[in-house]
């Protein structure tokens, strides 16, 4: 199993709608991805390593998925879609990360 992670980087200024990503684009991919994405998630950035800093991602996403090759065979089937969309929503250039899933729950 692995982890995609989206992270995108505060920049004072910058947009970034929280809403149309949640409801909209985030739904969306994971249409697009189908039964290559097990589940996401999304995590807004409200802080840095101190309570009322500036955060270092103003929003994350993490992808649970399959594997690499089905994830990059969905996404690149949608490639053109999923990156027109990205404007809805903001104007911050993400970063992408891929893991290997060691520990996918604690409380076990």
């Amino acid at each position: 199993m692995i982890k995609v992670s989206v992270m995108y980087p505060y920049v004072a200024g910058a947009r970034f709608d929280h809403a149309y990503y949640r409801e909209k684009h985030m739904p969306m991919m994971k249409q697009r991805l189908g039964a290559a994405c097990l589940y996401y998630t999304v995590d807004k950035g409200i802080a840095g390593s101190a309570a009322g800093t500036d955060p270092i991602y103003v929003a994350k996403c993490d992808f649970i998925c399959t594997s690499i090759e089905a994830f990059q065979a969905a996404r690149d089937s949608h490639a053109q879609e999923i990156r027109a969309d990205i404007a809805n929503y903001t104007d911050i250039q993400p970063a992408l990360q891929i893991s290997e899933v060691v520990v996918e729950r604690s409380d076990i």
